[in-house]
């Protein structure tokens, strides 16, 4: 059998009163939002103070809103009254420390101290770098002054013994010449005594001998060879403290070829030991002699030398 009536959804019971609870829950939540920002928004009660050194810290974090439940869907069967929801409690907000103004000035008159320490502390040291600056300078001067004294010191004493080593020459150089003038007339009386010696009687008109005795005479020249000959012969060295020119004499003796007449006599030492046996070496070194321009040998002549005229 076929119902004329259209067919319509049957209305569920308790509809209204679902209705009512979401309205209830809404406003509800509307309550609690308006409560925690309005109390969030009241300004703290707080003591002004200068800070110099705050630090910047972040707010808590804004409480996120809860999201809105969805709205029931309508059902056929009844829907069980939902259970109270708990309201949460409020969280403090976090708020900034704030410096009392005790600590604050505490820490400026710090910072005074510590940078009027540090000046003081820069001062101290350039005045100590000033005075090692001042030290040092004195010091050189000092340094450069006692040179320039020692300078002269050593220039004069410098001139001093050039002075006396001028003087010492001068000495020297006259001694010397006294020497030689010694020397000269010694040699001539030697040659003389020694002309004497091989003489012939007066009157005579002489012997050989007598005749090669005045081979020295006729031959002036013939000394000078012999005594550079002699010279060259002589090996010593001269003392570097060697006080004066002494002379060594050597009486020399030769047969007709030149060759010694035994050996040489010392007449005179000079005082000088290994100088005087260097002279006699030299002496026998330089034999045979030769002969002058007569062609014949000298019988004998003097041997006188010196250690400074090698």
């Amino acid at each position: 059998m076929a119902d004329p009536t259209p067919y319509s959804v049957p209305q569920e019971p308790g509809r209204w009163r679902a209705i009512a609870l979401a309205v209830a829950v809404h406003a509800a939540l509307f309550a609690f939002l308006w409560i925690g920002i309005r109390w969030q928004s009241e300004t703290p009660v707080a003591i002004e103070a200068e800070v110099w050194d705050m630090q910047t810290k972040d707010a808590a974090p804004k409480q996120a809103e809860p999201e809105p439940l969805p709205e029931p869907e309508p059902a056929r069967k009844p829907v069980p009254e939902p259970e109270p929801v708990a309201k949460p409690e409020p969280k403090p907000a976090v708020k900034a420390p704030v410096e009392k103004p005790d600590i604050a000035l505490e820490q400026e008159r710090k910072k005074k101290e510590k940078a009027k320490r540090e000046e003081e502390e820069r001062l101290a040291r350039l005045k100590e770098e000033k005075e090692q600056a001042e030290k040092e300078k004195k010091a050189l001067a000092e340094k450069e002054k006692k040179e320039k004294q020692l300078a002269l010191e050593k220039e004069k004493a410098t001139l001093e013994k050039q002075k006396a080593e001028l003087a010492r020459k001068e000495k020297a150089e006259v001694e010397r010449k006294r020497q030689e003038a010694l020397d000269a007339k010694l040699l001539a009386q030697m040659r003389k005594d020694t002309q004497k010696n091989f003489a012939g009687p007066a009157g005579s008109g002489g012997t050989g001998t007598a005749a090669k005795s005045q081979g020295m005479r006729g031959d002036p020249s013939y000394a000078g060879k012999v005594a550079a000959k002699i010279k060259s012969n002589t090996a010593f060295a001269i003392p570097p403290d060697l006080q004066g020119n002494p002379a060594v004499e050597y009486d020399v003796q030769l047969f007709p070829d030149g060759s010694l007449r035994g050996t040489p006599r010392k007449v005179k030492s000079s005082g000088i030991p290994a100088f005087d046996e260097a002279v006699r070496r030299a002496i026998e070194l330089s034999a045979p002699y030769p002969a002058d321009k007569s062609g014949t040998v000298p019988s004998g002549f003097p041997v006188i030398h010196r250690p400074k005229e090698q």
